[in-house]
């Protein structure tokens, strides 16, 4: 079994910045890809950005030039640096981890979530 857990939530101000923490952790064979989506109240569940194989990143346009995500492949680890944060970035931030727990075998885990507010 993997357990993804996520840790750096919290409350900020527009322009202030937060770091996001997520570790995987358990048996794997392979940690294919890490990252995070965000969820706002009504909207749908959406990508903020990812880290895939060792080193190919991928971002929403929305955060481009503000986040960066990181990877710790050592520790399964993976980090989000959000900056100049506004309050549309306000959201239930998810962490992933695509990971082959066995042979031919690939499975999504999710964390429980973790709450970014950004107040105006």
């Amino acid at each position: 079994q993997v357990q993804v857990v996520e840790s750096g939530g919290g409350l900020v101000q527009a322009g202030g910045s937060l770091r996001l923490c997520c570790e995987a952790s358990g048996t794997m064979l392979r940690l294919n890809a890490m990252g995070w989506y965000r969820q706002a109240p009504g909207k749908q569940r959406e990508l903020v950005a990812e880290v895939v194989g060792g080193d190919t990143t991928n971002y929403a346009e929305s955060v481009k030039g503000r986040f960066t995500i990181s990877r710790d492949n050592a520790k399964n680890t993976v980090y989000l640096q959000m900056n100049s944060l506004k309050p549309e970035d306000t959201a239930v931030y998810y962490c992933y981890a695509e990971v082959d727990p066995v042979v031919r075998l690939t499975r999504v885990y999710w964390g429980q979530g973790t709450q970014v507010t950004v107040s105006s």
